[in-house]
């Protein structure tokens, strides 16, 4: 199990991870509404806007503010580690 930090100390199992996206299209904001209602939302960002969405393959949602494309990086440099 390899934990990636996504933020003010915020680990997250990288093998749960299906994928990183950013928060800007209206069907991501009508998924992250859904979450929150189902419970499955999980805000990170401490009041910060988020820049990230993350999807866990237990369709919950994570909210991160550091960048989607920042975070990708700590995924794939997690799996060329392997």
């Amino acid at each position: 199990m390899k934990l990636i930090n996504v933020g003010f100390g915020n680990m997250v199992n990288s093998e749960r991870v299906v994928c990183v996206v950013s928060p800007e299209s209206a069907p991501i904001k009508r998924i992250m509404q859904h979450a929150k209602d189902e419970g499955k939302l999980i805000d990170v960002t401490q009041g910060r806007k988020t820049a990230s969405v993350i999807f866990t393959d237990s369709e919950h949602i994570i909210l991160s503010y550091i960048k989607a494309d920042k975070l990708s990086l700590r995924f794939s440099s997690d799996s060329d580690e392997q």
